[in-house]
């Protein structure tokens, strides 16, 4: 069923989900809006503001000169113009329109900001298109571009941009004041764009000395003051929204309400991060592309901090710490985390050129501050956004205050609060089995129907796919596809989800799992079982077993409880090629110039078929990001169940 954002059953579904104080929170912010309409005041006068938050001498020259090279390479091509969102390819961004979509060719309507339907791709266009450039991340690149070469030409460009869009976005006017997720990591590219353009003699009359931009700056703040994140919307965006704001207060604290708002956003951002990260370090959206933003939020504000001679609570730094050594713990043999729920390309800092891997990136950074424990895997690329954090964080033992901190002496491989576990064998074997919670808060907002989902790769290959995200909004029925049951590697009955949506990023009922077994210790086999809830009063039971001298992946699945229709998925990564013949597929992929191959062993109980790229409805895709998708080939097997019955899976690798 495809359940339409902003619709009055959704509106409906949506108060359900809240509690009184939420309730109450929303009901004073529709009334502080009312009054924001007709009232905007003036940035209070700032005189003899500098800037204080520079970078360390000696920094840039320890960014590594490839590294350099590839942001340099991207920020000429930013400087021709040249940039791709989401999948669509841009080619105006030396003059960009900044209320424009590049995908539907719509331009947003103009007004106050609280009255754009910004929801209605008919309306506004793909709002994730026209939010993008105004997070001003390209901006960051050419800066750092600057501050890496010292051509001037890259800060130019960014002086030129920078007043375009002060003059375009008033305070309170048009699309780009909607969002705190957006303000807050404006602000954070702000905060870098004038620390990294601070050699250049423009710099001060850009910002400090602009009466234009302290306005900005002063409204982003004011606007984050006033309507933070609530309540069963509390996720990594009010991280986004406090860690700009705490970025902003700290490097341009220059107005009256600056150590209130510092104090408040750093308090707010001590307690969500605790709040959003289960013990072991696992991001509780368990969506790991927003792991990846909050930690990189995270590292971003206590460098502010540091920069600033802010004391920051130890708990942050010790969320950031597991965080970090759990990122670790799950990365597969190529530095891949799990493709698990939501992911929508969002970054919290970009200083770096296309083809630096984020991952290893994260990596870096927590090595150079927290320092690397034996088991982490080897980080073999650079990046330019390590040294320039490492320069301004203070490495974390050097906090003598610091509580002494257990960290995990092997590689841990299960995550119970999280439900992970991640099964390794030769020749890099990664499994990832998925036991864990919906999601996180009353929406689960960025959570897919996936319980009891399993990924494998061989050698970082995707062999068992989690198919991705593609989109969240304007395209109803592939939201619906990639994050529902059929789009995992898992079973359905009776053709429904696990868990129902009652819109893009609400769920109305959530399925619960619970691991019974996971045992990596063994040298020969690891196994894992858990079962989940979401057919009452059928009970869906999963098996898995890694045996090392086979190479083999056996999964059981049981299903208690009256007869029901039953389908079976298998998706398998884009470079998989299967020849289906029966219940048998044979696998083949090519690595490294090195033929691969697999058997898949389906159950013989079900009629076995395969799709690929099939539209009505969607079925046989894999998303490589968002905005991107690509034709896959998906098994899918059907039947029944009924009592106890068995349905086994075998996966066995060759050579």
């Amino acid at each position: 069923m495809t359940v339409s954002s902003g619709s009055p059953g959704w509106y409906l579904r949506r108060l359900s989900r809240m509690g009184p104080r939420e309730v109450g929170g929303r009901v004073g912010d529709a009334v502080r809006r009312r009054r924001w309409r007709s009232s905007v005041p003036g940035c209070p006068r700032v005189t003899g503001a500098r800037f204080t938050a520079a970078l360390p001498a000696g920094t840039l020259a320890a960014i590594p000169p490839d590294a350099a090279k590839r942001l340099v390479a991207q920020a000429d091509r930013l400087m021709d113009g040249h940039a791709e969102h989401f999948g669509v390819v841009r080619d105006d961004l030396a003059d960009p329109d900044w209320w424009s979509d590049p995908k539907t060719g719509r331009r947003a309507p103009a007004g106050y900001a609280f009255d754009v339907p910004y929801r209605s791709e008919d309306a506004v266009g793909d709002i994730k298109q026209i939010w993008e450039l105004s997070r001003h991340q390209y901006l960051t690149v050419l800066a750092a571009a600057y501050a890496v070469t010292g051509d001037e030409r890259y800060a130019e460009r960014v002086a030129e941009h920078l007043r375009s869009w002060w003059e375009a976005n008033p305070p309170l006017r048009g699309v780009h004041w909607i969002s705190g997720i957006e303000l807050g990591i404006r602000l954070l590219s702000w905060v870098w764009i004038r620390r990294l353009l601070d050699g250049w003699l423009g710099a001060a009359g850009l910002f400090e000395g602009n009466p234009v931009a302290v306005n900005q700056i002063w409204h982003h703040q004011r606007w984050l003051a006033a309507f933070p994140s609530r309540g069963s919307s509390a996720n990594n965006h009010v991280i986004a929204e406090t860690a700009g704001q705490f970025a902003a207060a700290c490097a341009f604290g220059w107005f009256p309400s600056s150590a209130r708002w510092r104090f408040g956003a750093l308090r707010s951002l001590e307690r969500h991060l605790r709040g959003n990260t289960f013990a072991s370090g696992l991001n509780r959206e368990l969506a790991t592309e927003y792991h990846g933003l909050v930690l990189e939020l995270g590292l971003a504000a206590v460098a502010e901090a540091d920069a600033a001679g802010v004391p920051v609570p130890e708990s942050v730094r010790l969320v950031l710490l597991r965080m970090t050594d759990a990122l670790a713990a799950v990365v597969d043999g190529r530095l891949r985390p799990p493709r698990q729920g939501d992911a929508d390309d969002g970054h919290g800092l970009i200083v770096d050129g296309a083809g630096t891997d984020r991952w290893g990136s994260l990596l870096a950074t927590g090595g150079a501050v927290f320092g690397r424990l034996a088991w982490w895997p080897e980080v073999a690329g650079t990046d330019v956004r390590t040294p320039l954090l490492a320069a301004l964080i203070r490495p974390y033992p050097a906090h003598g205050t610091a509580p002494s901190v257990a960290r995990p002496a092997s590689r841990p491989a299960h995550f119970a609060d999280a439900g992970m576990t991640i099964l390794r064998g030769p020749g890099e074997i990664w499994c990832r089995c998925d036991g864990g919670p919906h999601g996180f808060l009353s929406i689960a907002a960025h959570a897919h129907a996936d319980a009891l989902s399993i990924e494998v790769r061989h050698d970082g290959v995707d062999v068992l796919a989690d198919p991705g995200t593609f989109c969240y909004h304007g395209q109803p029925d592939w939201r619906q596809y990639f994050r529902s049951t059929l789009g995992h590697n898992t079973l359905q009955l009776d053709g429904g989800d696990q868990s129902v949506s009652g819109g893009p990023f609400l769920w109305t009922r959530q399925a619960r799992s619970r691991v019974l077994v996971a045992d990596t210790a063994g040298e020969q086999v690891a196994r894992w079982c858990a079962e989940h809830d979401g057919y009452q009063p059928s009970v869906h039971r999963r098996q898995v077993e890694l045996t090392a001298a086979s190479r083999e992946l056996r999964v059981v699945d049981e299903v208690r409880g009256p007869r029901r229709a039953v389908h079976l998925a298998f998706h398998l990564g884009p470079a998989i090629d299967a020849d289906l013949a029966g219940n048998r597929a044979v696998l083949t992929w090519t690595r490294n110039g090195e033929d691969r191959s697999a058997v898949l062993d389906l159950p013989e109980q079900l009629c076995w078929r395969a799709h690929r790229g099939e539209t009505d409805p969607p079925l046989g895709w894999y998303s490589p990001g968002f905005g991107r998708k690509e034709p896959a080939t998906t098994l899918t097997g059907t039947g029944f169940a009924d009592g106890a019955q068995g349905f086994t899976t075998v996966l066995r690798f060759r050579g």
